[in-house]
């Protein structure tokens, strides 16, 4: 059965920082592509970071370039995104996801609330 596990949200004043992991289990962690999505309410889920097979490869979306940075290591199975300079509009439930040719999973989400 595979499991995907987000931790490290919460309350953070803007500027301020977190950090956010994915404890992946039940897949073979290094044959999947790895992203964090984000949903605020009211909104879609949205594309925050990606990162390719070997963590060579990474992409953000431009609200959260030069602030967020994405890794993942396949040898612990987990990934994780460093979060610098939040602000109040990155405040959502971060989801972790896991997408392969044929799959793709995703975890519950951690809530991330900017607020001062």
């Amino acid at each position: 059965q595979v499991q995907l596990v987000e931790s490290g949200g919460g309350l953070v004043q803007p500027g301020g920082s977190l950090r956010l992991s994915c404890a992946a289990s039940g897949l073979t962690f290094s044959n999947y592509f790895m992203n964090w999505y984000r949903q605020a309410p009211g909104k879609e889920r949205e594309l925050v970071a990606g990162i390719g097979l070997v963590g060579w490869q990474k992409t953000y979306a431009d609200a959260v370039k030069g602030r967020f940075t994405i890794s993942r290591d396949n040898a612990k199975n987990t990934m994780a995104l460093q979060m610098n300079v939040l602000k109040p509009e990155d405040t959502a439930v971060y989801y972790c996801n896991a997408r392969g040719n044929k799959n793709d999973y995703w975890g519950r989400g951690t809530q991330v609330t900017v607020s001062s």
